[in-house]
Protein backbone atom coordinates (compact mmCIF):
# COMPACT_ATOMS: atom_id res chain seq x y z
CA UNK A 1 0.00 0.00 0.00
CA UNK A 2 1.50 3.58 -1.33
CA UNK A 3 2.91 5.63 1.69
CA UNK A 4 4.66 8.65 1.44
CA UNK A 5 7.05 8.65 3.95
CA UNK A 6 7.19 12.59 5.85
CA UNK A 7 9.96 11.01 8.27
CA UNK A 8 11.79 7.97 9.72
CA UNK A 9 8.44 8.11 12.23
CA UNK A 10 5.45 9.46 10.08
CA UNK A 11 3.83 8.69 6.68
CA UNK A 12 0.94 9.16 4.69
CA UNK A 13 -1.33 7.17 2.97
CA UNK A 14 -3.11 9.99 0.85
CA UNK A 15 -6.99 10.02 -0.38
CA UNK A 16 -7.26 7.69 -3.06
CA UNK A 17 -10.60 5.81 -4.53
CA UNK A 18 -13.24 6.13 -2.15
CA UNK A 19 -11.09 7.49 0.69
CA UNK A 20 -12.06 11.02 1.92
CA UNK A 21 -9.45 11.87 4.58
CA UNK A 22 -5.57 10.76 4.96
CA UNK A 23 -4.26 8.35 6.77
CA UNK A 24 -0.99 9.78 9.28
CA UNK A 25 0.78 7.11 10.47
CA UNK A 26 3.06 7.85 13.32
CA UNK A 27 4.80 4.37 12.86
CA UNK A 28 8.39 3.52 11.10
CA UNK A 29 8.58 0.27 9.19
CA UNK A 30 9.67 -1.67 11.73
CA UNK A 31 6.62 -1.06 13.85
CA UNK A 32 4.43 -1.02 10.63
CA UNK A 33 1.10 -3.51 10.98
CA UNK A 34 -0.01 -5.92 8.70
CA UNK A 35 -1.21 -5.28 5.00
CA UNK A 36 -4.70 -6.15 6.76
CA UNK A 37 -4.49 -3.32 9.34
CA UNK A 38 -4.04 -1.21 6.81
CA UNK A 39 -7.06 -1.95 4.67
CA UNK A 40 -9.26 -1.40 7.75
CA UNK A 41 -7.57 2.05 8.23
CA UNK A 42 -8.40 2.99 4.50
CA UNK A 43 -11.79 1.67 5.26
CA UNK A 44 -12.58 4.01 8.14
CA UNK A 45 -10.47 7.22 6.20
CA UNK A 46 -13.69 6.69 3.50
CA UNK A 47 -16.37 6.92 5.94
CA UNK A 48 -18.23 10.15 5.05
CA UNK A 49 -18.69 10.97 8.41
CA UNK A 50 -14.48 11.51 9.19
CA UNK A 51 -13.05 14.70 9.64
CA UNK A 52 -9.88 15.87 8.98
CA UNK A 53 -7.64 12.72 9.08
CA UNK A 54 -6.99 9.23 10.51
CA UNK A 55 -4.66 9.35 13.30
CA UNK A 56 -2.91 6.02 13.70
CA UNK A 57 -0.32 5.50 16.46
CA UNK A 58 2.84 3.52 17.09
CA UNK A 59 0.75 0.49 18.50
CA UNK A 60 -1.76 0.07 16.01
CA UNK A 61 -2.63 -3.77 15.88
CA UNK A 62 -6.18 -5.45 14.17
CA UNK A 63 -8.16 -7.25 17.03
CA UNK A 64 -10.24 -10.11 16.22
CA UNK A 65 -14.22 -8.62 16.05
CA UNK A 66 -13.48 -5.46 15.71
CA UNK A 67 -13.61 -3.13 12.83
CA UNK A 68 -11.44 -0.27 13.49
CA UNK A 69 -7.81 -1.28 14.67
CA UNK A 70 -6.76 -0.24 18.10
CA UNK A 71 -3.98 2.62 17.96
CA UNK A 72 -6.16 4.89 16.84
CA UNK A 73 -7.78 8.69 16.57
CA UNK A 74 -10.49 8.97 14.41
CA UNK A 75 -12.84 12.68 14.86
CA UNK A 76 -16.35 13.16 13.33
CA UNK A 77 -18.35 16.14 13.62
CA UNK A 78 -21.87 14.92 14.33
CA UNK A 79 -22.00 11.50 13.65
CA UNK A 80 -20.83 8.82 16.30
CA UNK A 81 -19.09 6.06 14.95
CA UNK A 82 -19.67 2.97 17.51
CA UNK A 83 -17.98 0.50 15.85
CA UNK A 84 -14.79 2.81 15.60
CA UNK A 85 -13.98 1.89 19.49
CA UNK A 86 -13.82 -1.15 21.04
CA UNK A 87 -16.97 -2.20 22.96
CA UNK A 88 -14.99 -1.81 26.13
CA UNK A 89 -15.57 1.86 27.12
CA UNK A 90 -12.91 3.13 29.78
CA UNK A 91 -10.91 0.10 29.42
CA UNK A 92 -7.74 2.22 30.92
CA UNK A 93 -5.12 2.23 33.23
CA UNK A 94 -3.84 3.70 36.61
CA UNK A 95 -1.03 4.06 38.49
CA UNK A 96 -0.69 4.67 41.80
CA UNK A 97 2.92 5.82 44.18
CA UNK A 98 4.20 4.17 47.19
CA UNK A 99 6.38 5.03 49.85
CA UNK A 100 8.46 2.46 49.62
CA UNK A 101 12.17 1.77 47.97
CA UNK A 102 13.99 -1.16 46.98
CA UNK A 103 15.84 -0.38 50.29
CA UNK A 104 12.56 -0.99 51.87
CA UNK A 105 11.09 -4.22 50.05
CA UNK A 106 12.83 -7.62 49.89
CA UNK A 107 12.06 -10.46 47.10
CA UNK A 108 10.36 -12.43 50.14
CA UNK A 109 8.21 -9.11 51.12
CA UNK A 110 6.75 -8.82 48.14
CA UNK A 111 6.03 -12.27 47.69
CA UNK A 112 3.99 -12.45 50.68
CA UNK A 113 1.93 -9.17 49.37
CA UNK A 114 1.54 -10.90 46.00
CA UNK A 115 0.23 -14.09 47.79
CA UNK A 116 -2.69 -11.57 49.37
CA UNK A 117 -2.76 -9.63 46.11
CA UNK A 118 -3.99 -12.95 44.38
CA UNK A 119 -6.82 -13.53 46.91
CA UNK A 120 -8.28 -9.62 46.97
CA UNK A 121 -7.57 -8.92 43.37
CA UNK A 122 -9.53 -11.47 41.50
CA UNK A 123 -8.95 -11.66 37.81
CA UNK A 124 -11.40 -14.09 36.55
CA UNK A 125 -14.82 -15.04 39.11
CA UNK A 126 -18.42 -14.49 38.95
CA UNK A 127 -18.52 -12.33 42.54
CA UNK A 128 -16.75 -9.14 43.15
CA UNK A 129 -17.50 -6.23 45.27
CA UNK A 130 -21.43 -6.34 45.66
CA UNK A 131 -23.67 -3.24 45.78
CA UNK A 132 -26.97 -2.38 45.74
CA UNK A 133 -28.68 -1.13 42.73
CA UNK A 134 -29.28 2.24 43.72
CA UNK A 135 -25.48 2.72 44.50
CA UNK A 136 -24.88 0.87 40.40
CA UNK A 137 -27.23 3.83 38.99
CA UNK A 138 -25.14 6.56 41.18
CA UNK A 139 -21.81 5.45 40.17
CA UNK A 140 -23.40 5.63 36.14
CA UNK A 141 -24.03 9.06 37.10
CA UNK A 142 -21.61 10.23 39.53
CA UNK A 143 -18.53 7.87 38.83
CA UNK A 144 -15.48 7.12 41.00
CA UNK A 145 -17.27 9.35 43.95
CA UNK A 146 -20.37 7.10 44.09
CA UNK A 147 -18.60 4.18 45.09
CA UNK A 148 -16.26 6.08 47.61
CA UNK A 149 -18.93 6.89 49.11
CA UNK A 150 -20.92 3.71 48.86
CA UNK A 151 -18.38 1.82 50.48
CA UNK A 152 -16.59 4.16 52.63
CA UNK A 153 -13.41 4.07 50.90
CA UNK A 154 -10.82 6.88 51.84
CA UNK A 155 -11.55 9.57 49.09
CA UNK A 156 -9.21 10.40 46.24
CA UNK A 157 -7.44 13.01 44.48
CA UNK A 158 -10.13 13.62 41.64
CA UNK A 159 -7.96 16.10 39.75
CA UNK A 160 -5.97 13.30 38.98
CA UNK A 161 -8.24 11.25 37.05
CA UNK A 162 -9.47 11.82 33.72
CA UNK A 163 -12.48 14.48 33.96
CA UNK A 164 -12.04 13.89 37.56
CA UNK A 165 -13.62 10.42 37.74
CA UNK A 166 -16.77 11.12 35.62
CA UNK A 167 -17.97 10.81 31.98
CA UNK A 168 -20.41 13.61 32.23
CA UNK A 169 -19.88 17.30 33.02
CA UNK A 170 -23.15 17.76 34.59
CA UNK A 171 -24.93 14.18 36.46
CA UNK A 172 -27.28 13.34 34.18
CA UNK A 173 -30.68 12.12 36.58
CA UNK A 174 -31.73 8.48 37.19
CA UNK A 175 -34.70 8.63 35.03
CA UNK A 176 -32.05 9.41 31.93
CA UNK A 177 -29.88 6.22 33.03
CA UNK A 178 -32.56 4.08 32.96
CA UNK A 179 -33.80 5.47 29.78
CA UNK A 180 -30.47 4.39 28.10
CA UNK A 181 -28.95 1.30 29.84
CA UNK A 182 -31.35 -1.65 30.15
CA UNK A 183 -32.39 -2.81 34.32
CA UNK A 184 -30.76 -6.00 33.27
CA UNK A 185 -27.48 -5.21 32.96
CA UNK A 186 -27.45 -2.45 36.12
CA UNK A 187 -28.16 -5.80 38.26
CA UNK A 188 -25.66 -7.34 36.72
CA UNK A 189 -23.43 -5.01 37.57
CA UNK A 190 -24.09 -4.93 41.02
CA UNK A 191 -21.84 -7.67 41.51
CA UNK A 192 -19.16 -6.90 39.38
CA UNK A 193 -17.15 -4.35 40.70
CA UNK A 194 -13.44 -5.04 42.00
CA UNK A 195 -12.39 -7.38 39.19
CA UNK A 196 -9.18 -7.45 37.54
CA UNK A 197 -10.73 -9.00 34.31
CA UNK A 198 -9.33 -11.87 31.87
CA UNK A 199 -9.95 -9.80 28.50
CA UNK A 200 -6.48 -9.18 26.75
CA UNK A 201 -3.96 -8.03 28.49
CA UNK A 202 -5.46 -6.93 31.88
CA UNK A 203 -3.27 -6.88 34.86
CA UNK A 204 -1.86 -5.50 38.42
CA UNK A 205 2.06 -5.04 38.13
CA UNK A 206 4.37 -3.98 40.31
CA UNK A 207 6.79 -1.65 39.19
CA UNK A 208 10.21 0.02 40.31
CA UNK A 209 11.89 3.14 38.92
CA UNK A 210 14.73 2.18 37.02
CA UNK A 211 15.95 5.57 35.65
CA UNK A 212 14.83 9.52 35.77
CA UNK A 213 14.62 10.70 32.26
CA UNK A 214 13.59 14.48 33.47
CA UNK A 215 14.80 15.39 36.73
CA UNK A 216 12.54 18.37 37.13
CA UNK A 217 9.37 16.81 35.88
CA UNK A 218 10.56 13.69 38.24
CA UNK A 219 10.30 16.14 40.74
CA UNK A 220 7.13 17.37 40.22
CA UNK A 221 5.00 14.07 40.03
CA UNK A 222 7.27 12.87 43.37
CA UNK A 223 9.16 9.68 41.93
CA UNK A 224 12.57 8.88 42.77
CA UNK A 225 14.67 6.14 41.53
CA UNK A 226 14.09 2.72 43.11
CA UNK A 227 10.41 3.91 44.15
CA UNK A 228 8.01 1.39 44.02
CA UNK A 229 4.22 2.41 41.51
CA UNK A 230 1.67 -0.32 41.12
CA UNK A 231 -0.32 0.22 37.40
CA UNK A 232 -3.27 -1.36 36.87
CA UNK A 233 -5.07 -1.55 33.68
CA UNK A 234 -8.93 -2.71 33.61
CA UNK A 235 -12.24 -1.66 32.27
CA UNK A 236 -15.54 -1.08 32.75
CA UNK A 237 -16.41 -4.88 32.96
CA UNK A 238 -19.56 -6.01 32.04
CA UNK A 239 -21.83 -2.95 32.21
CA UNK A 240 -19.59 -1.79 29.68
CA UNK A 241 -19.87 -4.15 27.33
CA UNK A 242 -23.29 -5.18 27.12
CA UNK A 243 -24.44 -1.47 27.14
CA UNK A 244 -21.98 -0.81 23.66
CA UNK A 245 -22.93 -4.28 22.48
CA UNK A 246 -26.56 -3.12 22.97
CA UNK A 247 -26.01 0.06 20.26
CA UNK A 248 -23.47 -1.48 18.40
CA UNK A 249 -23.26 -4.05 15.36
CA UNK A 250 -20.85 -6.60 16.14
CA UNK A 251 -20.91 -9.76 16.36
CA UNK A 252 -21.06 -11.43 19.51
CA UNK A 253 -18.11 -13.57 20.64
CA UNK A 254 -19.80 -15.45 23.34
CA UNK A 255 -23.15 -17.40 23.53
CA UNK A 256 -23.23 -16.12 26.79
CA UNK A 257 -23.27 -11.97 25.57
CA UNK A 258 -25.72 -12.85 23.41
CA UNK A 259 -28.04 -14.28 25.87
CA UNK A 260 -27.69 -11.57 28.35
CA UNK A 261 -28.24 -8.69 25.88
CA UNK A 262 -30.88 -10.98 23.62
CA UNK A 263 -32.68 -10.84 27.57
CA UNK A 264 -31.36 -6.93 27.93
CA UNK A 265 -33.40 -6.77 24.66
CA UNK A 266 -36.65 -7.99 25.52
CA UNK A 267 -37.23 -6.53 29.16
CA UNK A 268 -36.41 -2.81 27.51
CA UNK A 269 -37.43 -2.17 24.14
CA UNK A 270 -40.54 -1.41 23.53
CA UNK A 271 -42.56 -1.79 19.96
CA UNK A 272 -44.64 1.62 20.34
CA UNK A 273 -41.01 3.46 20.81
CA UNK A 274 -39.79 4.42 17.45
CA UNK A 275 -36.25 4.99 18.72
CA UNK A 276 -36.86 1.34 20.50
CA UNK A 277 -37.76 -0.52 17.24
CA UNK A 278 -34.63 1.26 15.50
CA UNK A 279 -32.28 -0.25 17.76
CA UNK A 280 -34.29 -3.52 17.26
CA UNK A 281 -34.78 -3.74 13.54
CA UNK A 282 -31.75 -1.29 12.50
CA UNK A 283 -28.64 -1.97 14.10
CA UNK A 284 -28.51 -5.93 13.76
CA UNK A 285 -28.58 -4.82 10.04
CA UNK A 286 -25.51 -3.43 10.04
CA UNK A 287 -23.56 -6.26 11.62
CA UNK A 288 -22.28 -8.09 8.72
CA UNK A 289 -21.82 -4.64 6.63
CA UNK A 290 -18.70 -3.14 5.49
CA UNK A 291 -19.67 0.55 6.13
CA UNK A 292 -19.50 1.67 9.47
CA UNK A 293 -23.13 2.18 11.54
CA UNK A 294 -23.51 6.17 12.34
CA UNK A 295 -25.41 7.41 15.14
CA UNK A 296 -26.55 11.11 14.83
CA UNK A 297 -25.59 12.39 18.01
CA UNK A 298 -28.40 14.98 18.23
CA UNK A 299 -31.05 12.70 17.67
CA UNK A 300 -32.60 10.80 20.27
CA UNK A 301 -30.69 7.76 19.84
CA UNK A 302 -27.35 9.28 19.93
CA UNK A 303 -28.59 10.86 23.29
CA UNK A 304 -29.01 7.22 24.80
CA UNK A 305 -25.74 5.81 23.12
CA UNK A 306 -23.68 8.85 24.85
CA UNK A 307 -25.52 8.12 27.74
CA UNK A 308 -24.90 4.52 27.74
CA UNK A 309 -21.12 5.13 26.72
CA UNK A 310 -20.37 7.77 29.38
CA UNK A 311 -22.41 6.25 32.47
CA UNK A 312 -21.08 2.46 31.80
CA UNK A 313 -17.35 4.39 31.08
CA UNK A 314 -17.82 5.60 34.82
CA UNK A 315 -17.94 1.89 36.33
CA UNK A 316 -14.17 1.95 34.60
CA UNK A 317 -13.65 4.51 37.23
CA UNK A 318 -15.36 2.97 40.03
CA UNK A 319 -13.61 -0.29 39.21
CA UNK A 320 -10.31 0.91 39.53
CA UNK A 321 -10.81 2.61 42.84
CA UNK A 322 -12.16 -0.23 44.22
CA UNK A 323 -9.23 -2.15 43.06
CA UNK A 324 -6.87 0.38 44.37
CA UNK A 325 -8.70 0.24 47.92
CA UNK A 326 -8.04 -3.68 47.99
CA UNK A 327 -4.59 -3.34 47.18
CA UNK A 328 -4.65 -1.02 50.21
CA UNK A 329 -6.03 -3.13 52.83
CA UNK A 330 -3.20 -6.02 51.52
CA UNK A 331 -0.64 -3.85 52.08
CA UNK A 332 -1.91 -3.11 55.84
CA UNK A 333 -2.63 -6.54 56.27
CA UNK A 334 0.57 -8.13 54.97
CA UNK A 335 2.62 -5.18 56.44
CA UNK A 336 0.86 -3.46 59.39
CA UNK A 337 0.84 -0.13 57.46
CA UNK A 338 -1.30 2.43 56.61
CA UNK A 339 -0.10 2.69 52.55
CA UNK A 340 -1.83 5.74 51.56
CA UNK A 341 -1.28 5.06 47.62
CA UNK A 342 -1.00 8.13 46.11
CA UNK A 343 -2.83 8.57 42.70
CA UNK A 344 -0.38 9.96 40.27
CA UNK A 345 -2.77 9.43 37.24
CA UNK A 346 -6.19 7.48 36.31
CA UNK A 347 -6.81 7.67 32.43
CA UNK A 348 -9.17 5.63 30.24
CA UNK A 349 -7.90 4.62 26.49
CA UNK A 350 -11.22 3.64 24.84
CA UNK A 351 -13.47 6.30 25.11
CA UNK A 352 -15.74 9.26 22.85
CA UNK A 353 -14.39 12.57 24.06
CA UNK A 354 -15.69 16.22 22.82
CA UNK A 355 -13.10 18.09 22.38
CA UNK A 356 -11.68 21.08 19.64
CA UNK A 357 -9.45 20.11 16.94
CA UNK A 358 -8.30 22.08 13.91
CA UNK A 359 -10.87 24.87 15.04
CA UNK A 360 -13.27 22.46 15.30
CA UNK A 361 -16.00 20.97 18.09
CA UNK A 362 -15.29 17.11 17.06
CA UNK A 363 -16.35 13.99 18.61
CA UNK A 364 -12.87 12.31 19.21
CA UNK A 365 -13.06 8.68 19.09
CA UNK A 366 -9.73 6.99 20.88
CA UNK A 367 -9.32 3.13 19.85
CA UNK A 368 -6.76 2.03 21.99
CA UNK A 369 -5.10 5.50 22.70
CA UNK A 370 -4.99 8.09 25.44
CA UNK A 371 -5.48 11.28 25.68
CA UNK A 372 -2.16 13.12 25.57
CA UNK A 373 -2.71 17.56 25.78
CA UNK A 374 0.42 19.29 26.67
CA UNK A 375 0.51 22.25 29.23
CA UNK A 376 -1.21 24.51 27.44
CA UNK A 377 -4.52 22.25 26.57
CA UNK A 378 -4.55 21.18 30.22
CA UNK A 379 -3.99 24.97 31.43
CA UNK A 380 -6.63 24.92 33.47
CA UNK A 381 -5.83 21.95 35.66
CA UNK A 382 -3.85 22.72 39.17
CA UNK A 383 -0.83 20.51 38.43
CA UNK A 384 -1.34 19.43 34.91
CA UNK A 385 -0.97 22.78 33.05
CA UNK A 386 2.87 22.55 34.38
CA UNK A 387 3.78 19.33 33.53
CA UNK A 388 1.49 18.30 30.59
CA UNK A 389 -0.95 14.69 30.78
CA UNK A 390 0.48 11.85 32.25
CA UNK A 391 1.27 8.89 29.42
CA UNK A 392 1.84 5.34 30.45
CA UNK A 393 3.75 2.75 27.82
CA UNK A 394 3.84 -0.38 29.32
CA UNK A 395 4.62 -3.59 26.94
CA UNK A 396 5.00 -6.96 27.70
CA UNK A 397 4.92 -8.60 30.89
CA UNK A 398 8.56 -8.40 31.11
CA UNK A 399 10.00 -5.38 29.51
CA UNK A 400 10.43 -2.05 31.11
CA UNK A 401 7.31 0.20 31.40
CA UNK A 402 7.75 4.61 30.24
CA UNK A 403 5.76 7.10 31.74
CA UNK A 404 5.82 10.86 30.12
CA UNK A 405 3.75 13.52 29.36
CA UNK A 406 2.09 15.35 26.60
CA UNK A 407 3.62 18.06 24.07
CA UNK A 408 1.79 21.00 22.72
CA UNK A 409 3.52 20.15 19.10
CA UNK A 410 0.47 16.70 19.01
CA UNK A 411 -2.10 18.22 16.83
CA UNK A 412 -1.62 15.22 14.11
CA UNK A 413 -2.68 12.82 16.49
CA UNK A 414 -5.14 14.99 18.02
CA UNK A 415 -3.22 15.10 20.82
CA UNK A 416 -3.41 11.07 21.88
CA UNK A 417 -0.67 8.60 21.91
CA UNK A 418 0.01 5.03 22.24
CA UNK A 419 -1.39 3.11 25.03
CA UNK A 420 1.44 0.69 24.84
CA UNK A 421 3.58 -0.81 22.34
CA UNK A 422 0.48 -3.16 20.80
CA UNK A 423 1.22 -6.50 19.13
CA UNK A 424 3.91 -7.05 16.76
CA UNK A 425 2.79 -8.08 13.31
CA UNK A 426 5.84 -10.81 13.96
CA UNK A 427 7.06 -12.63 16.62
CA UNK A 428 10.39 -10.94 17.30
CA UNK A 429 11.96 -14.12 19.41
CA UNK A 430 10.89 -17.59 20.11
CA UNK A 431 8.01 -18.29 21.92
CA UNK A 432 7.64 -20.32 25.09
CA UNK A 433 5.69 -23.55 24.37
CA UNK A 434 4.32 -23.71 27.98
CA UNK A 435 3.43 -21.85 30.67
CA UNK A 436 6.53 -23.33 32.50
CA UNK A 437 8.84 -22.04 29.92
CA UNK A 438 7.15 -18.74 30.01
CA UNK A 439 7.75 -18.31 33.66
CA UNK A 440 11.82 -19.60 33.23
CA UNK A 441 11.80 -16.93 30.87
CA UNK A 442 10.27 -14.31 33.19
CA UNK A 443 12.40 -15.73 36.25
CA UNK A 444 15.44 -15.20 34.11
CA UNK A 445 14.10 -11.23 33.69
CA UNK A 446 14.09 -11.16 37.68
CA UNK A 447 9.95 -10.84 37.17
CA UNK A 448 7.36 -13.04 39.33
CA UNK A 449 4.28 -14.11 37.39
CA UNK A 450 1.05 -14.79 39.51
CA UNK A 451 -2.28 -16.02 39.04
CA UNK A 452 -1.50 -16.82 35.51
CA UNK A 453 -4.10 -19.87 34.98
CA UNK A 454 -5.07 -18.82 31.34
CA UNK A 455 -4.57 -20.84 28.82
CA UNK A 456 -3.26 -17.49 26.81
CA UNK A 457 -1.27 -16.30 28.99
CA UNK A 458 1.30 -17.02 26.64
CA UNK A 459 -0.09 -14.30 24.16
CA UNK A 460 1.31 -11.71 26.77
CA UNK A 461 4.57 -12.71 26.40
CA UNK A 462 7.29 -9.98 25.25
CA UNK A 463 7.93 -12.32 21.36
CA UNK A 464 4.25 -10.86 20.95
CA UNK A 465 5.29 -7.43 21.38
CA UNK A 466 6.70 -4.40 19.14
CA UNK A 467 9.70 -2.89 20.61
CA UNK A 468 8.83 -0.81 23.48
CA UNK A 469 12.55 1.41 22.91
CA UNK A 470 11.39 1.88 18.90
CA UNK A 471 7.80 2.81 20.43
CA UNK A 472 9.40 5.36 22.74
CA UNK A 473 11.82 6.81 20.01
CA UNK A 474 9.31 7.47 17.36
CA UNK A 475 6.80 9.14 20.01
CA UNK A 476 9.67 11.47 21.10
CA UNK A 477 10.31 12.40 17.35
CA UNK A 478 6.77 13.20 16.90
CA UNK A 479 6.67 15.31 19.73
CA UNK A 480 3.95 13.31 21.03
CA UNK A 481 5.68 12.45 24.46
CA UNK A 482 8.32 14.02 26.63
CA UNK A 483 9.98 10.98 29.00
CA UNK A 484 9.62 11.55 32.64
CA UNK A 485 11.09 8.22 34.14
CA UNK A 486 11.68 4.19 32.86
CA UNK A 487 10.39 1.75 35.23
CA UNK A 488 10.86 -2.01 35.25
CA UNK A 489 8.33 -4.43 36.17
CA UNK A 490 8.82 -6.69 39.21
CA UNK A 491 5.93 -8.43 40.14
CA UNK A 492 2.93 -8.89 37.79
CA UNK A 493 -0.75 -10.13 38.47
CA UNK A 494 -2.65 -11.67 35.28
CA UNK A 495 -5.61 -14.36 34.71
Amino acid sequence: MRRRLISEHKSVIDPRDSMKVPVILHVNDELMPSRETLEELVKIASNEFVFHHVAVLSDVHSKKGRKNPTGTAVATKRYLLPQAIDTAPNCGMRLVKTRFGEEDLDEKMINRLFQELVKVIPTTTYFGTKISFNTAVEICRRGSDAVIKALKIEAEDNSRIFNEGNFFDEPPSVNEILQAIPKTFLRISQIRLGILGAAGNHFLDLMKVSEIKDEQLAGRFGLRKGQYLFLIHTGSGMLGQYASYFYTPKVKEHRSQKIILELGRRTFLKRTNPVHEQIRREIPLWKNREEYYAIDSESELGRMFLTAHRASANYGFANRTVLTNNIRKAIKKVFQINEPLELVYDMPHVHIQKENHYQQEVFIHRNGATRANGPKRMESHPFFSLTGEPIFIPSSMCTPFYFGVGTDENESTFFSASHGTGKTAQQNENIPRSREELLAKMSSKKVKLYNAKSRRIIDQDSSQYKNVEKVIEGMIENKIIKLVAKMEPVAVLMA
